[in-house]
């Protein structure tokens, strides 16, 4: 069963690695919220993609990840970058320890949430995903991080419906930061702007699926026009990600 794991992880190499012209969209993307100097924080970092692009860019990197075959091939990688700090570790609402459910041949949608489990069994787009194993994993805070690394210019969060636990670890507004949404489960995504909405004065923008395109530009919606745009968004829309940016904190540039 270990080559099943394996053949998961080479895949992910594969598809997030292996396409130069995504890595460039990716870039500009990354650029209107990041600098040389900057600090990055990368919640659920998986094989590294968004790691690469923040330091293509110049930027430090505090990269998470609690799946253990996923983190060895960050220290592959990112290893041996003094701008890079990997912790093998999930971030959660509190520290302490979390089930992970693995999913061995797409380790991309491994998540520490049941519910998003739930809610991918039997809907249509995830057919023949199978989360067939159990690994309990330690979890730390965004609160932790920022204490012991600083506070991060941009943070993305892609955790695969635990985006609000995280967040619930979060007691300050960050400048800049993205969650991942999927059309499976709207309400983790208007649970995440209501989050965010208490902690800061943010306005919001969209990037589906791996587009790296923003879809409001210079003109970013507040939660509620978000929250509606979201809802309004069809199941074959699968996912994206929601960019929150704090009004008064330069971004995006």
């Amino acid at each position: 069963m270990a080559s099943l794991a394996l053949a998961g992880v080479f895949r992910s190499l594969r598809l997030y690695h292996g396409d130069a012209s995504r890595h460039g969209a990716m870039d500009r993307l990354h650029a209107r919220f990041l600098r040389p100097g900057d600090l990055a924080f990368d919640i659920g970092a998986h094989v590294g993609d968004r790691v690469s692009s923040f330091r293509r860019l110049g930027a430090r990197v505090v990269a998470l990840e609690p799946q253990r075959l996923c983190m060895r091939a960050l220290r592959l990688i990112h290893g041996r970058d003094p701008m890079v700090t990997l912790v093998a570790a999930a971030a959660g609402a509190a520290p302490g320890r979390v089930q992970l459910l693995v999913n061995r041949a797409n380790p991309t949608v491994s998540t520490a949430a049941p519910g998003f489990v739930a809610a991918a069994t039997g809907a249509a787009g995830w057919e023949g995903q199978d989360w067939d194993a159990r690994v309990e994993v330690p979890v730390t805070t965004l609160d932790a991080l920022v204490a012991a690394h600083g506070v991060p210019r941009f943070a993305k969060i892609d955790v695969e419906g635990f985006e609000l636990d995280v967040l619930r670890g979060l007691s300050r507004p960050l400048p800049a930061l993205s969650f991942e949404f999927t059309t499976i489960q709207r309400d983790v995504a208007f649970a995440c702007l209501a989050r965010l909405a208490a902690l800061g004065d943010y306005r919001f923008d969209l990037a589906l699926g791996e587009s790296q395109e923003l879809a409001f530009g210079d003109n970013p919606l507040d939660a509620a026009a978000m929250a509606a745009h979201l809802r309004a968004l069809p199941h074959a829309a699968n996912s994206g990600d929601v960019y929150a940016l704090l009004q008064g904190a330069g971004a995006p540039r």
